[in-house]
């Protein structure tokens, strides 16, 4: 999957101010995830995996500097393989953003963990995202809100464990905006009804144990009249 635009948008200051915010984000959502095969799909150019803990790390994508060069509509992973999946703005320019979650699910173990990076629709970067005719990235993605996210991962048995957001100043061109915005950042955290242009979503693939169900024994008594012989007739045939 290769996005027109993202190569040059990664070296502004506007990409190296999502850069920033998502990293730290990302360290502090993966700080506690354990296990051994850690993936993740998509944005090769940035190393979102470095602060994992978990001992293979791996990037897999359509185009770039990939570990693994594949489809991520049909991933060649065997499935219940993997511990950690990550998705940075890969959804929002996916013409089957569906099919990909279905992938993740396959390829995540019971209890794998999940975490979506994306640009919000509901915030002043969505708001450009609607306006901006310049067909330039990010602005020709197709931005997914969290409640649709959310509809979405329950449908496939993921539990959501906690989501952020950030990027809360106008989507400026210039770093000297960008810094002057800033405080922002600052009010965001604390007014939860502001919505910042960038989120992070944490989820957890649930799978849920089979239950026995045994027969209902009845414990009703049986009449002792019910367990008297049956007398036989003699017999006078001759």
């Amino acid at each position: 999957m290769s996005i027109p635009g993202l190569e040059a948008w990664l070296e502004t200051a506007q990409g190296n101010y999502v850069r920033d915010w998502e990293a730290a984000s990302m360290e502090s959502a993966i700080a506690d995830v354990f296990g051994f095969n850690a993936l993740q799909l998509g944005l090769p150019q940035w190393d979102l995996l470095r602060a994992s803990r978990i001992p293979l790390r791996q990037k897999a994508g359509e185009s770039g500097p990939v570990d693994v060069l594949c489809e991520l509509t049909a991933m060649p992973f065997a499935a219940l393989s993997t511990d950690l999946v990550i998705l940075p703005h890969v959804l929002e320019f996916s013409s089957d953003a569906h099919q990909i979650l279905r992938e993740v699910e396959r390829i995540l173990i019971p209890e794998g963990h999940l975490i979506i990076l994306g640009f919000n629709p509901l915030s002043l970067w969505g708001l450009r995202n609607r306006f901006e005719r310049s067909g330039s990235f990010p602005w020709h993605g197709t931005y997914l809100s969290l409640t649709r996210l959310k509809d979405w991962l329950k449908l496939l048995g993921f539990e959501v464990d906690r989501s952020i957001s950030g990027c809360h100043v106008p989507p400026c061109d210039q770093k000297a905006w960008l810094t002057r915005w800033h405080f922002m950042e600052t009010a965001g955290a604390r007014w939860r009804g502001l919505p910042g242009g960038v989120y992070l979503l944490h989820a957890i693939k649930r799978t849920h144990s089979m239950r026995l169900i045994t027969p209902k024994w009845s414990k009703t008594p049986v009449p002792a009249k019910a367990l008297r012989p049956v007398a036989q007739k003699e017999s006078h045939d001759r």
